[in-house]
C-alpha cells in the first residue's frame, strides 16, 4: 500500500490528469447517469484479467486496472503478467526516486 500511495500520484501527475482544469460532469457519462443518487453501486464484470487465487498481487492489479481505465482502455481479458507489472512499477518508482533526488 505504501508503494501504491507513491506511484499512483506519480502516475496521475505524469499522465497529465492533475493538470486538467475541467471538472468531470458525471451526469453526462452514460455509465453514471442512473447512479447519481448512489455512486457506490458495484458492477461486477466478467471476462477480464484476474489475479491468481491466493496471490498477494492485488495492489498490482488495482494499479494496472486504474491505469487502463484512466487511459480509457479496455482491461485485457487474457491475463496480466504480475511479474512484468512488478518490473514496470519498480522501474517507475526508481525513475521517480532518481528525479526526486
Amino acid at each position: 500500500m505504501q508503494k501504491l500511495s507513491k506511484i499512483l500520484p506519480t502516475y496521475l501527475d505524469m499522465s497529465g490528469f492533475l493538470d486538467q482544469k475541467v471538472r468531470t460532469d458525471w451526469s453526462t457519462i452514460e455509465a453514471y447517469r442512473n447512479k447519481m443518487d448512489n455512486p457506490f453501486v458495484v458492477q461486477y464484470v466478467e471476462g477480464i484479467a484476474q489475479q491468481i487465487i491466493g496471490s498477494l498481487d492485488c495492489g498490482l492489479f488495482v494499479a494496472a486496472y486504474t491505469e487502463y481505465l484512466s487511459d480509457g482502455l479496455q482491461v485485457p481479458n487474457d491475463g496480466l503478467d504480475a511479474g512484468l507489472l512488478h518490473k514496470i512499477y519498480a522501474a517507475l518508482l526508481w525513475k521517480y526516486g532518481e528525479a526526486k533526488a
